[in-house]
């Protein structure tokens, strides 16, 4: 059974999906100018206006200044956050983007984003500003957090955080955020570059019900679900709980194969034999298919991914919670880094396995 999430009137998550299709419905209409295709224009007006009569039922709330009028800004075009900020202006909305890294924003500028040279002319030109950052260091830069400049910048501003961070550095960052007369939505997103550029993350969506609603519009062009988690510090908790599940499973997936490559099997059957059977799956297909072609282009990064288990990890000491699995999980992608992987994607920690298996046969071969 899938998860099945509920907005705050307790509505299914197949609500969300038809607000989905509705949305970007109209923002094709947007970007047309207006005009439909010329053959077929009948139906696919009486289609449209179907598609409308749904979105008005489902989403009340929402007026038309949200769905196309209003710009937003965009920082950190990474691995992540480059497609998803396509997804954005192929959905019809004005963008304005930063990234630390100038060429970073090549791909978004010819797409019609208008890059900033500042944060700050950034955050003066939008009223919603989505951020992907790497961590709260990054986070806190990119924001002035500590400096005069940013209460300046936050007031009277909504800023959403849709990159992994610790849940008790999402609270305090809220706080201050409210403080500072801004609000605060905590929205990271699982899934990698792949589900990215496809528009079909699941986002986990944490803050006060009124900004979450507000912001709920602008993140439907980059996701399949949303599922809301409550107040702040419950999606970046859960985020922990998925990529827990992720970052281990994915290095049981590693060794596997190489217990069937050590043991003279044809990869390819191991990878038919997956395929076909009960632990199938979208990922375990990509990810396989990775490690039979030896390639580890990057989808979700060894760094990200060890970044990712040293946060469970953190949370789980500060509770005392024993997480045996993820703490050697999260050694095998520390090992990985050290082999230089920093940069690749994160099923390379077969090369950390690998290289245990190199100093095993040794040490026997010694003795």
């Amino acid at each position: 059974m899938g998860i099945v999430s509920r907005d705050r009137e307790d509505a299914p998550i197949s609500a969300h999906r038809r607000r989905r299709g509705s949305l970007l419905a109209l923002s094709n209409v947007c970007v047309w100018g207006g005009q439909l295709p010329g053959k077929g224009q009948g139906s696919a007006i009486v289609r449209l206006s179907l598609e409308m009569d749904v979105m008005q039922n489902s989403v009340e709330h929402i007026d038309e200044s949200n769905l196309g009028g209003q710009p937003i800004g965009f920082i950190g075009l990474g691995v992540m956050g480059n497609p998803m900020a396509l997804n954005l202006l192929r959905a019809g909305r004005e963008l304005f983007v930063w990234n630390r890294s100038p060429d970073g924003s090549n791909a978004l500028r010819e797409a019609g984003a208008e890059v900033t040279a500042t944060v700050p002319e950034l955050f003066a030109k939008t009223h919603v500003v989505i951020c992907m950052l790497a961590n709260e260091d990054a986070l806190d830069s990119v924001l002035g957090r500590g400096t005069g400049a940013f209460e300046a910048m936050v007031k009277d501003r909504t800023i959403v955080s849709m990159g992994s961070n610790p849940p008790d550095y999402s609270q305090q960052l809220a706080a201050d955020i409210q403080m500072a007369g801004g609000a605060y939505v905590e929205a990271p997103v699982s899934g990698s570059r792949k589900p990215a550029e496809a528009g079909e993350l699941v986002c986990l969506l944490s803050g006060n019900p009124d900004d979450v609603e507000a912001v709920r519009p602008y993140l439907v062009p980059m996701c399949k679900e949303i599922i809301n988690c409550g107040r702040i510090g419950n999606a970046s908790l859960l985020k922990l709980a998925v990529n827990h599940y992720l970052c281990t499973m994915l290095a049981g997936l590693a060794e596997a194969v190489h217990f069937a490559e050590r043991n003279g099997l044809d990869l390819r059957l191991f990878e038919e034999a997956i395929a076909v059977g009960p632990m199938s799956s979208d990922l375990a297909r990509i990810k396989i298919s990775k490690l039979v072609n030896h390639d580890f282009s990057i989808q979700a990064a060894m760094v990200d991914a060890y970044n990712s288990t040293s946060l469970v990890a953190d949370v789980a000491r500060a509770k005392a919670i024993a997480s045996p699995l993820l703490d050697q999980t999260r050694q095998l992608y520390g090992e990985s880094l050290s082999l230089g992987n920093d940069r690749l994607d994160m099923i390379s920690v077969i090369d950390a396995i690998r290289a245990r298996t190199k100093v095993l046969r040794g040490a026997m071969q010694a003795t």
